[in-house]
């Protein structure tokens, strides 16, 4: 026969505390554990669309289109960031949820999508872009498809965001065209901080014999990362060629950056949960521009709580945060609705 004891005071407070010790775990995973992209339903029309720019490049994106009697008359174009594409599944939700907010989203490829693409063909060749063989530097000539589709849609008047890789495109597109279609610009987690790093001679060397011998795809690797790395040789010189101020764009060590060159609203954020900045590098950004002679008209930054650098399970948040500082560009009576008035 077995005798069964009742729990003593002690042993009521160790299982206590190890329950404690387990729900207090449950919360720090649910708060700064990996998160998994849940795609929402859509609830407004959809379409796929395409572009084709004038070097003759075709991207693929989605137009996200909100209700008619609620949709403003500012589009946001988003652009993806490096290695990804137009349907992964946070800018998906972004932009639903962008057009429930009454703001058409398009959120759309460039010729860097994912790792590696078939871009097209000239003269019988190939065309790779992507990741590892695009030419960054001939991103804007996409831009430029997108805001010129924006316009055939009725959109006078556009928000380029860019998130990550992608903030580099559109930086690089408004500092060099100062198109007077596009009201603002959004840097969502990219970069701030200078591109310092010295070039690597060797890979350099490598990467101009490449080129020289008309083998511009030829993947270069990188050594110095802690996974297997690679770039093709046109890739790594588009990159290693990029004018100074473009590498330190907000001027945080370079005079006249590429910064001053944009003077439209320019809105900043990144996540609170591992991104790839946080608010010191809002902070460098605001002071940097106020040092400039010139630049964004207005300078908004937010850190988006929860959030990491994918903004899994916190796309509303960033849309709200987007469609807020969108409305302050337009007219009370285009806030209210009235989607025949100017901004």
């Amino acid at each position: 026969m077995i005798r069964r004891f009742p729990p003593t005071g002690r042993q009521f407070i160790a299982l206590a505390a190890v329950l404690a010790l387990l729900g207090t775990a449950v919360l720090l995973w649910q708060r700064y554990g990996p998160h998994t992209p849940e795609l929402r339903p859509g609830r407004l029309p959809e379409e796929l669309v395409s572009v084709r720019s004038k070097d003759d490049i075709v991207n693929g994106g989605i137009v996200f289109t909100p209700r008619k009697e609620s949709a403003k008359p500012v589009a946001v174009i988003w652009i993806h960031g490096w290695g990804v594409n137009f349907y992964q599944p946070t800018y998906v939700n972004i932009g639903r949820a962008l057009a429930e907010r009454g703001y058409t989203c398009i959120t759309a490829n460039t010729r860097m999508h994912d790792l590696g693409n078939v871009a097209g063909y000239r003269d019988g060749k190939r065309i790779r872009a992507g990741g590892y063989w695009g030419v960054a530097s001939e991103e804007v000539r996409d831009l430029a498809a997108w805001i010129d589709f924006a316009e055939e849609r009725g959109f006078k008047q556009v928000v380029l965001a860019g998130h990550s890789a992608g903030w580099a495109a559109v930086r690089s597109y408004q500092a060099e065209k100062q198109d007077p279609r596009v009201v603002g610009v959004v840097l969502a987690s990219g970069a701030v901080q200078a591109e310092t790093r010295p070039t690597d001679t060797n890979q350099l060397a490598e990467a101009n014999r490449l080129l020289a011998k008309g083998e511009g795809d030829a993947l270069v690797r990188d050594p110095k990362r802690s996974f297997p790395s690679y770039i093709s040789a046109a890739t790594f010189l588009d990159i290693a060629n990029a004018p100074p101020e473009f590498k330190d764009f907000f001027g945080v060590q370079t005079p006249n950056p590429g910064v001053t060159r944009i003077h439209c609203p320019l809105l900043a954020f990144f996540g609170t949960r591992g991104d790839v900045g946080g608010e010191a590098d809002l902070k460098l950004l605001k002071s940097c521009i106020e040092r400039q002679s010139s630049g964004p008209s207005r300078v908004d930054t937010v850190m988006i709580r929860g959030a990491d650098h994918m903004y899994a399970g916190e796309e509303a948040q960033v849309a709200e945060t987007i469609a807020n500082w969108a409305d302050t560009l337009l007219t009370p009576k285009v806030i209210h609705g009235d989607a025949q008035a100017e901004p």
